[in-house]
């Protein structure tokens, strides 16, 4: 009688699936009642005949346990089969390894949420208030040296950015996730972005949690520099730099609203529809619509084809058909915003951004030399360092980011 002993497995129950995963290597799937029910029975020590004979006896169907311990294999969550140990890759890389649960526990106390909320009404009185403490663009022009600011920026976005990457990091570990940070691409946009894939198996508290620390921790960045901005004198160097980094810290914010992207509310917009993967679902039926359509228009330019019909071979079913009904309309719409929302940041792109950047790089070319004076060549060198940079990196970015999506579709 075989006996198969499984890694440590988290399970738990979502609609009329459960969710059974292995949190070290951030690797989920979703199963049946009876599924489940197999896991729970060969993690409790049955073996595989046993196994089978007893769900056979409580739902009255025959179940090949067998073949779904090697689907179980395949996904890394066996240990050993019989007395046979099965190759195991090991979890992924995490960022800071150092870090555990234990140390960051306090993140996902209930008490932080209702602190947070108060800082926000704090900052918001105070704004009621003083409205005068509004940020502006303007407000990041603080000096007169281009140079400086676009350097300050640059230096202080980042350092945002890395904060909000390491809010989602340390949520999630203090779940038991081990998560790891890395740079991407969305669309136009270089992200930063941190997998904490495995928080799916954790309580939906605790899923929300992490998916909006980072918008927390903004929040409470820009809360925290209203208060310190409302003592401080206006027009000194003080009050100049708290408007700019204030400003700064708000800015992300309306890019989350871009869920096309998936940002952190689209994992939010996912875990509240239900969906298990509703980028993948919602761009394939986007695909499969503009098939259709495109099949339509050719249709009705050859009669052959409307007498005959679409072949046999031609057949493109519905991919959102084989979802469930909550899914099915979620995937939908969404599909719509996916379709309407990255064709207005593309073409923003294409009639805004690209034009400025290429602009903003001929003025800096132009402003080298020894007529400029020193100020204005340090401002040129900024500029060409600055954009620069940026734009190389996206590029390095996605390159590196496809050629390692290439290898693990060839793997």
């Amino acid at each position: 009688m075989t006996r198969v002993l499984l890694h440590d497995l988290a399970v738990r129950r979502d609609r009329d699936e459960w969710i059974v995963g292995r949190m070290a290597t951030r690797t989920f799937v979703a199963l049946p009642a009876a599924g489940a029910r197999a896991v729970e029975l060969l993690g409790a020590g049955l073996s595989v005949g046993r196994t089978e004979e007893s769900l056979r006896a409580e739902t009255g169907e025959e179940f090949d346990i067998a073949d779904f311990v090697g689907d179980l294999a395949a996904l890394g969550f066996v240990a050993r089969i019989g007395d046979h140990a099965v190759p195991d890759a090991g979890p992924p890389r995490a960022s800071l390894p150092w870090l555990r649960p234990r140390h960051v526990r306090l993140a996902l106390h209930p008490v932080l949420p209702l602190l947070v909320g108060a800082l926000l009404a704090a900052a918001a009185v105070v704004l009621v208030r003083r409205p005068d403490l509004l940020p502006g663009y303007r407000d990041l022009l603080w000096s007169r040296h281009g140079s400086v600011v676009l350097l300050s920026g640059a230096a202080a976005g980042w350092t945002l950015l890395l904060a909000h990457e390491l809010a989602h990091l340390v949520t999630a570990r203090a779940a038991g996730v081990p998560g790891k940070m890395r740079l991407g691409t969305r669309l136009q946009f270089l992200v930063m972005q941190t997998d904490i894939s495995g928080i799916e198996l954790a309580p939906r508290r605790h899923r929300l949690t992490a998916y909006l620390a980072g918008i927390a921790l903004n929040l409470s960045v820009a809360s925290s520099l209203v208060l310190v901005l409302a003592l401080t004198e206006p027009g000194t160097t003080a009050h100049r730099l708290l408007a700019a980094a204030l400003l700064l810290a708000l800015l992300p914010l309306p890019f989350q609203c871009m869920v096309f992207t998936r940002t952190d509310l689209y994992f939010v917009l996912q875990d509240l529809t239900g969906c298990r993967d509703l980028y993948g679902d919602g761009l394939a039926y986007a695909r499969y619509r503009a098939r259709r359509s495109v099949r339509s228009v050719r249709s009705m330019r050859t009669v052959r084809t409307v007498r005959r019909g679409v072949r046999a071979g031609d057949r493109d079913d519905d991919p959102s058909a084989r979802l469930p009904a909550h899914e099915r309309r979620a995937v939908r719409l969404y599909s719509v915003v996916l379709v309407v929302g990255t064709a207005a940041c593309l073409t923003f792109m294409a009639a805004v951004t690209l034009p400025v950047d290429v602009a903003l790089l001929v003025r800096a070319v132009r402003g080298l030399g020894p007529g400029h004076g020193l100020a204005g060549n340090a401002d040129a060198v900024t500029v060409l360092v600055v954009l620069g940079g940026v734009n190389v990196l996206w590029l390095v970015t996605w390159w590196r980011n496809r050629r390692s999506r290439g290898s693990a579709s060839a793997a």
